[in-house]
């Protein structure tokens, strides 16, 4: 079985994007430390400065993480592991099949159950339906050639 990529969000690939986030982040982060000498030379620094500052900052840090490619949701499914990054913030982690008790799947999300009784869940979104199937269609397969129960569950409204 090949190892297969499923991005879970809209993924812009385009070179001339990516230099646009990364040079929006700077900026961002330039003008917050401009902002913050600015002000704090010229008057009191109250908390509504504090949190213009705070919020420039974190987008800035987040426009460059999206040039970097470092904010990318992903599911890559390999012969015996799983890698997920259902975070934007967080590192992709690696479930092994031998550590998979059983997968669940709804119509617009999906349960890892590990033999710990940890469980993860992975929801898709409405947007991209045609990627969902195919990453259902592929965890089928993955369950399969691996001996791990997988359950198709209908939700109720």
């Amino acid at each position: 079985m090949a190892k297969k990529y499923y991005a879970l969000n809209s993924v812009e690939d385009n070179l001339l994007v990516k230099i646009f986030q990364i040079i929006l982040g700077i900026a961002c982060i330039a003008i917050a430390i401009y902002w913050f000498v600015f002000n704090s030379k010229s008057m009191k620094i109250n908390g509504t400065l504090w949190i213009t500052i705070v919020f420039l900052i974190g987008f800035g840090i987040y426009q460059i993480w999206a040039g970097l490619g470092k904010t990318i949701r992903f599911i890559e499914i390999d012969s015996d592991k799983i890698r997920l990054k259902k975070s934007i913030i967080f590192p992709a982690i690696y479930i092994q099949a031998s550590e998979i008790q059983k997968i669940e799947l709804y119509p617009l999300n999906l349960i890892f159950i590990l033999k710990t009784q940890k469980k993860m869940l992975l929801r898709f979104g409405a947007t991209f339906y045609e990627t969902n199937e195919k990453i259902k269609d592929e965890l089928l397969s993955f369950a399969d050639s691996n001996a791990v129960d997988i359950e198709i569950m209908e939700e109720k409204l």
